[in-house]
């Protein structure tokens, strides 16, 4: 009986170690993150965190997140790594 309760709580935790990264891993919107926020992102650490919300800052808003392809340091390949987990709203 221990036995099953045993591996009934293993599968139990072994789910919510592979599901929890998915839960509340809504993207994070460029024109609102702020540093912080945005270093959430896999990818972006703390100083492309910085420049992000330095081109916004100058720039307005962003339309796109393709957008981030102006800054310095950000091109197509780590867009296309970290593209999903960001957003413009």
């Amino acid at each position: 009986m221990f036995h099953l309760f045993k591996t009934t709580l293993l599968v139990i935790a072994l789910c919510l170690v592979l599901v929890s990264p998915s839960l509340g891993s809504e993207p994070v919107n460029l024109n609102t993150a702020t540093v912080e926020q945005l270093q959430s992102v896999k990818g972006i650490g703390q100083k492309t965190a910085e420049k992000i919300v330095a081109y916004r800052t100058s720039h307005g808003t962003f339309s796109s997140v393709d957008q981030l392809c102006n800054i310095k340091g950000i091109g197509k390949a780590s867009l296309a790594k970290m593209g999903d987990q960001l957003c413009v709203q």
